[in-house]
């Protein structure tokens, strides 16, 4: 296949937006450099929507932006059922789950952890979580690295450096609230890019518009009867909902990377819109980025063919390239390039936040007692993740790897989605403790593994069973143990859903006060606020 190249109008697109991207991280250097609350935790001073674009933008990512395409061409649109479940635990999140992150004032989710069964449930959290985002970050950058590289004379390590090592620096410099502008800026680009693609795409079919539908009609492109049917050879729709809770819950519970935002706004209040923000554009979503995937099957069924043996993980970038005028193409591939680059920013960022917080400062800290001001490890750990994942990334393009949806979504239902269920367990259930929840943890994760290897279900169906898993398994251990040792000395009723506006005192110790010192009392006032 030839691979054309970008010539120097597209090039200067793509500049421009790189440029743009760094300026921002350059900006927000010096608050930044503030204090690792600020780093970490912009000192909640971002607007609700723009905390809301962020988390839109950061779960988005490349993946969403090629493989959703992707996926409607090659199938249909049943996947969106997963879009529908974001909106679909707005209630449950703000109801339920983010007033014990606000209580508590943390600046990682595994803090609750902590506080509700110890420091070694944190420390296992904080690193699957370190573990799971180094090789999500790889994934994000390989799949523009493979997809532009494969339709352009753009050599890998390029497009690599570009979208990775640009994505390090100005998260370096900007700290979170650096990263959370740039998904502004990225979240605009890409979501102008998808509608560009759509008009430019339908514009460019014989009939527009009617082909399409007719064509999406004529060969189940859209959603068909046989969706709704469990073990059908359509993917079905019960299924991918159910998984895709269960998935949503733990990117929005039990990850680091959208838990980090809830506390870069002013209130409780202020993260509650973020996230209906957030579920608004990922309703936006569905028609824009199932409808490019519907949109280029049509094209390629009647106005050009794709090479013999190509890889379809390069739909989006390919039809761009070869397709659209000089300019526009620019701005698209930089598009891809947002995607990326927020998603990766964003766990560069959470990654630092954990091995800083949970880590360094939990257990080692200053031997004079003071606190540290000072960003400078933050700022290392996120250029040692950096590495490391663009390292990864290019050995992935070595190896051309495609389906990276399904990849993907199964090493969240195998390593991340069991996480979600011990947060469940602690916020629902006053039975829960330490050993039930960590046989729970890794029950859930064998049985979903045992369930992938030894049947055909859909990494939703693993998704599933790894949450309900750890959960059932997690709450029997502990009713097993708990009647053995009886109850705990600490109460915890308030880190439930049964206390949720009591007060209560932090028992982790401090790293600037003798040990066993509250770090803060919260009252009800505090968490309605």
């Amino acid at each position: 296949m030839d691979t054309p190249g970008l010539g120097f109008l597209n090039w200067t697109v793509i500049v421009i937006y790189l440029l743009v991207t760094l300026a921002i991280g350059v900006w927000f250097t010096r608050k930044a450099g503030t204090g690792t609350d600020s780093f970490f935790t912009a000192n909640g001073r971002i607007p609700a929507w723009a905390a809301g674009f962020s988390i839109y933008a950061t779960t988005l990512s490349a993946i969403t932006y090629m493989s959703t395409p992707e996926q409607a061409f090659l199938r249909d649109w049943s996947y969106a059922a997963g879009n529908v479940a974001i909106f679909a635990i707005i209630p449950l999140l703000i109801w339920f789950y983010i007033p014990f992150f606000r209580k508590l004032n943390v600046t990682t989710a595994y803090e609750y952890l902590e506080e509700r069964f110890g420091p070694s449930i944190r420390v296992i959290g904080s690193l699957l979580f370190v573990l799971f985002h180094v090789g999500r970050v790889a994934i994000v950058i390989y799949l523009p690295t493979l997809a532009i590289s494969s339709v352009t004379d753009i050599t890998p390590a390029l497009v690599a450096a570009a979208v990775g090592v640009l994505s390090v620096i100005y998260t370096f410099l900007g700290g979170i609230e650096g990263v959370i502008w740039s998904d502004v800026v990225q979240g605009i680009i890409l979501l102008l890019g998808a509608v560009l693609i759509l008009v430019f795409g339908i514009a460019a079919i014989n009939g527009g518009l009617g082909t399409v539908v007719s064509d999406a009609a004529a060969d189940g492109k859209f959603i068909t009867g046989d969706n709704w049917k469990l073990g059908g050879a359509a993917a079905a729709i019960p299924i991918i909902f159910l998984g895709s809770v269960f998935n949503n819950l733990h990117q929005y519970t039990a990850s680091q990377d959208v838990v980090q935002r809830y506390q870069t706004t002013t209130s409780l209040k202020q993260t509650s819109r973020s996230l209906l923000v957030n579920g608004v554009l990922a309703l936006l979503t569905i028609p824009l980025f199932y409808g490019i995937g519907t949109v280029l099957y049509s094209y390629y069924q009647h106005s050009a063919q794709l090479p013999d043996g190509f890889n379809t993980s390069a739909l989006v970038p390919y039809f761009v390239v070869s397709v659209l005028p000089v300019g526009v193409a620019g701005l698209l591939i930089a598009a891809i390039f947002a995607a990326a680059q927020s998603t990766i920013s964003s766990s560069l960022n959470s990654i630092s936040a954990c091995v800083t917080v949970d880590l360094r400062d939990r257990f080692f800290p200053r031997q004079d007692g003071r606190e540290r001001t000072g960003v400078g490890f933050a700022r290392l750990v996120i250029v040692i993740a950096g590495a490391i994942s663009v390292a990864a990334a290019l050995y992935l393009s070595a190896t051309d790897q495609a389906e990276t949806w399904n990849l993907f979504l199964s090493i969240t239902g195998l390593f991340g989605v069991p996480l979600a269920g011990v947060f469940a367990l602690g916020i629902f259930t006053k039975r829960a403790n330490t050993a039930g929840v960590l046989g729970g943890l890794v029950l859930g994760a064998a049985t979903a593994f045992w369930v992938q290897r030894t049947t055909e279900f859909t990494p939703f169906a693993v998704s599933a069973t790894a949450f309900l898993g750890a959960v059932v398994f997690g709450y029997v251990i502990s009713a097993i143990t708990g009647s053995i040792r009886g109850a705990g000395t600490h109460d915890v009723v308030p880190l439930t859903i049964y206390g949720k506006n009591s007060e209560y005192v932090r028992r982790t110790s401090s790293p600037v006060a003798p040990a066993g010192t509250p770090l803060r009392t919260t009252s009800s006032h505090d968490i309605v606020k």
